[in-house]
This record gives C-alpha cells, structure tokens and sequence, in this order.
C-alpha cells in the first residue's frame, strides 16, 4: 500500500513538473526550381529552412522563462547556411535568446531580428520571406543593414549581444526596444567610409562607435495595422520606416510603406548617396486555398538612379502546413553608366516551388 502512495505521488509530481514547462521543435523545409536573368535554372529556395527550439517554463505567480534556438540550413545540400569559409554564418544563425515574460512584458537576451526588422514583415507583401520576387531584404530597408560589422555572409537584419524589451499589448498598442553592446562581431572587411584605405573609419574587427539599437511601435485597430520605427546600426547609420494595413474585406489586406536610411556618418561630405528612401505597395488576396501576392516598390539613393521591383506570386495550400508557390518578378537596377544609354539592367525572376512547416 506504501508503494503505491509512493508511486501515485511521484507520477503526480512528474506530471505537475511536465504541465509547468514544455519545449516545443518546429521548422519549415523549402525547395524550389528557380530561374533568373542570366544563370541557369537551379535548385533554390524561397523561405529559410529551419529547424528550431522554442521552450517555456511556467515560474508561477505570472512568470514565466522563455528560451528559442533557430539552426538554419540549405534545402538542397543539407548543409548549415553559408558555411563557405570566410562566409560562414553562426549555427543558430536564426536567433539564440532567453529571457523572462509576465505581467510587466517580455526581456529576452542573445540574438534575433531587430525591432524594425521583426515588425515590418507584416506590412510586405511576401511576409517578410528573403524571396526574390519579394520586398523586405532590399527596397523595404532601403539597402540598410542592422549589422554591418558582422562577418561576411552574415545576415543584416539582427542584432548579436543584444537585450529586447517588448511591452504588453494595451488597447492595440505596443513597444518594442533592443540595445545590443559595444562588442566586435569579427569584421574581416574594413570599411572605409571617411576615413582612408590605409586609415579606414573601421578597421577589421573594428568596435562599434555607439550602441546599436532600435525601437518600432504597433498599433492594431480591428481590420487596420500600423507601425512606426527607427534603428542605429554599430557604424551610426539611421534608418526610419513606417507602415500600415488595411483589411476591407476578410479575403484582401492591402498595405504600403515607408523608410528612409541616413549614412551621412560614413559618407563624405559633398558625395552622393547620404540618403536612400524607398516605399513599397502590396496586396494579399485569398481565393478559397490559394493567396495571390502583389507587390511594386522603389529605391532612391540621392543623386542615383532608381531601382524599381514589380512581382507576382500565387501560393496553394494543399494542407494546413504545406503549400505550392509560383513567383515572378522584375526588377531594374541601376549600374554605373558607361555610355549614354546603358544606365540600368532588368532582371527577371521565375520560381516554383513547395514550402512546409512542421
């Protein structure tokens, strides 16, 4: 009998301990066909694949530990993303972060997406994903990077020895703010901005000249989404952006925005290119399992000609994690003019291809 008080109470115990935390593998497998102005049809993807760990810890009295790694890797080797040499990118290139989340909001340390560039997905066409037929590494940052004394090869769109503070949700509204450390991330590439090749501005391996950080505010208000945001990169590049979406039926949400990158801190007084702005306009629409995707944006750097993107796509869901793609983009891009008449090159995309979560 005091066996078996013994083992009902340690099952209970257990069950109460697994009930408190859990962790959770997810992921997303993407493969496609692709094909672009001037290569060969190729195996590619449309999204990154991941393979990623999310967990939560119920502490009690509201509080709670959180914790995400994200592994990415390339669909058609098999391989960790970019683990060419000198362009190798981190295993949780994704993000590593841990913090706490309660009534007071969420802290979280490590690595991940900026502020901008965590909110802004939701007010692209595309989501967000590095297609590209899609806005959100290009025109939707104006060219900027949140990291740019990073390795080569490493993504511009996070911030590394970083701490993320996001508020609750009141009335709609939100605040997210991330201040990464003056720390090297190991630079191999000096950049010279208004300095000289053998005196560069930032050297190879160089410190950050100020805190990077960023900040973006939401606000959602039954069918309409709005952000506001602005970001300082570690060589005090700026960048503002703002957004919004509009929902006037359930099967359409339209949505535009709006950013502007200010580089006059490495720019030499009197050049071109201290200012880039760029803007984009989308639409989603749902017809029964399928999505068309619609998108046109520019890029204007001061005093340099424009970049301009139109892109089509369609998705079919075939289940509730799986769909198909199609994609196709054109895109006409400045290039230094060596004649009259030769200023800019077009460049179309074509790509289908299948996408899964797990």
């Amino acid at each position: 009998m005091k066996k078996s008080l013994v083992a009902l109470a340690l099952m209970g115990a257990f069950a109460g301990a697994h009930a408190q935390s859990s962790v959770t593998i997810y992921g997303t497998v993407d493969a496609g066909v692709s094909k672009t102005t001037g290569t060969t049809a190729q195996i590619g993807k449309r999204d990154n694949n991941k393979l990623g760990f999310r967990g939560v810890e119920d502490l009690g009295s509201g509080l709670k530990a959180l914790f995400q790694l994200e592994i990415r890797y390339e669909p058609d080797t098999g391989t960790i993303e970019n683990t060419s040499g000198a362009n190798s990118r981190p295993l949780f290139q994704g993000q590593s972060r841990v913090g706490l989340q309660g009534d007071f909001g969420t802290v979280r340390l490590g690595r991940g997406l900026t502020p901008f560039q965590e909110t802004s997905t939701a007010f692209e066409p595309w989501s967000g994903v590095p297609a590209v037929a899609g806005y959100q590494t290009n025109l939707q940052v104006a060219g900027y990077s949140s990291d740019p004394l990073a390795p080569p090869g490493s993504s511009g769109n996070r911030f590394s020895n970083a701490v993320w503070y996001n508020t609750p949700v009141v009335n709609g509204f939100q605040l997210n703010v991330a201040v990464a450390a003056k720390e090297a991330l190991g630079n191999t590439t000096a950049i010279i901005g208004r300095g000289t090749a053998l005196a560069p501005q930032y050297t190879v391996n160089a410190l950050p000249s100020a805190n990077p950080w960023g900040a973006s505010a939401t606000y959602t208000l039954n069918q309409f989404a709005a952000y506001a945001a602005y970001e300082r990169n570690a060589i005090e590049t700026k960048l503002w952006s703002v957004g919004a979406s509009f929902k006037p039926m359930p099967a359409l949400k339209l949505m535009a925005s709006y950013q502007k990158q200010d580089m006059d801190h490495t720019v030499v007084a009197g050049a071109a290119n201290h200012e880039t702005d760029a803007w984009i306009v989308g639409a989603n629409y749902t017809m029964g399992p399928g999505k068309l995707l619609l998108g046109y944006g520019q890029k204007s750097p001061d005093r340099i000609l424009k970049t301009k993107q139109a892109s089509i796509g369609y998705e079919y869901n075939i289940s509730t994690r799986t769909y198909i793609y199609f994609d196709l983009s054109n895109k006409k891009t400045p290039l230094p003019a060596t004649t009259a008449t030769v200023n800019d090159s077009t460049v179309n995309h074509y790509s289908v291809g299948i996408h899964h979560n797990f």
